[in-house]
């Protein structure tokens, strides 16, 4: 429902807020006042393109801004898939710069336009008695027929399993592509996983190989590098251990003198120990350290098939190379035994199949009980509507495969004229007939279904009298289910209206200005009577305004 409409800066109003209540509202006032500029300002929050050269005053931004409540509308998965924070009470923004950039946002979440359109569509119906699309829509036709159908779960539960059989006819294409490439290339595959396997590759094996032939290569000057390190330290008559000993002897000779010495002589001797484990893994080292030429070459050669391997496979690790082995081991495994799995995988889909031919076999016979209530409801409203010799049929046809909504396809005929051909509804009726037309299948569909706010856009145009009566009480019934808004230029009509809205001109400032007020039960009586009789009623058109209103 929409709580409250804000304009700020669009056409004739500089600043202007609304409030909106349940049920049925009006909206009158005199040709030009700004009713349709209220509704251009709301479209813009619907997503419709905007110009700045409509602004109010060029420079400044134009800001309008929507409160809806949503509960109840199952809107919380479109609030997921676009990743917006979901609330039951939605704010809807659109900010459009004196320079023309537009900026959308819901909940303060910026948006784009798209988004915001898909959402509005889903909150706001404006219904003019041009707007003829909707009624033509198929899909459309098919809502009106499943809503009297009664059987959402069950279009529900559909839906739902016909989007994971279609996911599994595009696995199923997949896989068959997949399997028919991989026969074709596994002779390809089979020689490169061979030659990998061959290859007997480790993960680590590269790096230890590149550091034991760069040891290889330089044997001769770690070896003698070594036995210098270790004649240094402990070989040689001045050799860093026995000058450590000696002062380790000046230290113990003294330390009777002073603890503190004897504390330095037993951290010296400690690093003696340390030096001489030194020494001796030094020792040890330079005596493994041979010179290898044919280790080296056996190292080399190693390393040059896991060069040539990388280079041929554009990649620069083993790790790599194991994980390429992995997917042609996969892609083999494909060729030989993928058409076990794509005969699993249709098995499958066949199984689903049916139980969804089974669920649309259902869902069309609900809807084949359905129509003819459908037929004589529409009919039915039409005559109170002053639409008497109006014919009507709806046409159920059966498509070919499964579709969306099952096997179904729906087409409404109708005729406005006794004796005349039925035909699609646009080519075949007026304006003012359609929207009457629409009038009364909105009306019954919103018995079954929770719908969108409506806004009708003088549809009464070309009606009047009783007729008008009818319409007016036709919208009334369609407000108990849902909120609906009119702008209209008949009483008897207005009269219905639960909250009523007065949209004028403001002339006395040097600017005119569109204004809008909720009127009050005495000032409803006076804008009533004035569209009975003019700009100054008389007392009876007074006393016929009050009986509309039945005060």
């Amino acid at each position: 429902m929409l709580q409250q409409l804000s304009i700020t800066n669009y056409a004739l109003i500089d600043n202007l807020q609304i409030r909106f209540g349940a049920g049925l509202n009006i909206l009158t006032g005199e040709t030009g006042a700004g009713k349709s500029i209220i509704l251009g300002a709301l479209s813009l929050i619907l997503g419709q393109r905007a110009e700045s050269r409509y602004f109010f005053n060029q420079q400044k931004k134009c800001v309008i801004e929507g409160n809806f409540t949503i509960d109840g509308f199952h809107l919380r998965s479109f609030f997921e898939e676009n990743d917006l924070d979901y609330e039951t009470e939605t704010v809807l923004r659109r900010e459009i710069s004196a320079d023309g950039k537009s900026r959308a946002f819901v909940n303060d979440t910026p948006v784009n336009l798209n988004t915001l359109k898909a959402l509005g569509e889903q909150l706001i119906e404006i219904h003019s008695q041009h707007a003829t699309l909707e009624i033509n829509n198929p899909l459309f036709q098919l809502l009106v027929v499943d809503a009297a159908a009664k059987h959402g779960e069950l279009l529900g539960n559909y839906q739902t399993k016909y989007k994971a059989y279609k996911k599994l006819n595009s696995r199923l294409k997949q896989l068959t592509e997949e399997s028919d490439k991989a026969k074709a290339d596994l002779d390809y595959y089979q020689f490169q996983f061979d030659e990998l396997e061959k290859a007997t590759l480790a993960d680590e094996e590269q790096e230890q190989l590149e550091q034991e032939l760069y040891t290889l290569n330089n044997a001769d000057e770690i070896k003698r590098n070594l036995l210098g390190a270790h004649y240094l330290m402990q070989e040689g008559e001045t050799s860093a251990l026995i000058q450590l000993r000696e002062a380790g002897h000046q230290l113990s000779s003294t330390e009777k003198f002073n603890p503190a010495i004897g504390e330095l002589y037993q951290r010296l001797n400690s690093s003696i120990i340390e030096l001489k484990d030194i020494a001796a893994e030094i020792e040890a080292l330079e005596q493994q350290t041979q010179t290898n030429p044919a280790r080296a070459d056996e190292v080399g050669a190693r390393l040059s098939i896991i060069y040539n391997l990388q280079k041929k496979h554009r990649v620069s690790t083993n790790a790599e190379l194991l994980a390429i082995q992995a997917d042609l081991s996969d892609k083999i495994n494909q060729a030989i035994f993928g058409d076990e799995a794509i005969a699993q995988l249709q098995k499958q889909i066949a199984t689903e199949k049916q139980e969804l031919e089974n669920m649309a076999l259902e869902l069309s016979a609900n809807r084949a009980n359905a129509i003819p209530g459908i037929e004589q409801q529409v009919l039915q409203t039409l005559a109170e509507m002053g639409m008497g010799n109006s014919a009507m049929k709806i046409e159920l046809n059966r498509i070919d495969g499964l579709g969306d909504n099952g096997t179904d396809q729906v087409r409404f005929l109708f005729n406005a004229n006794k004796g005349h051909a039925l035909a699609e509804m646009s080519k075949v009726a007026s304006g003012g007939e359609l929207s009457r037309l629409m009038l009364s299948i909105k009306s019954l569909i919103a018995r079954h279904t929770a719908l969108p706010t409506i806004i009708f856009d003088e549809i009464d145009t070309g009606v009047s009298g009783e007729v008008a009566h009818k319409v007016g009480q036709i919208m009334e019934q369609l407000a108990q289910n849902l909120q609906v808004i009119t702008i209209t230029h008949l009483p008897q009509i207005a009269s219905k209206g639960k909250s009523h809205y007065f949209v004028y001109k403001d002339d006395e400032a040097a600017t005119t200005y569109t204004r809008i007020r909720r009127l009050e039960q005495t000032e409803r009586i006076t804008e009533i009577a004035k569209m009975l009789s003019g700009e100054k009623p008389g007392e009876s058109a007074l006393q016929n305004a009050k009986e509309l209103l039945g005060v």
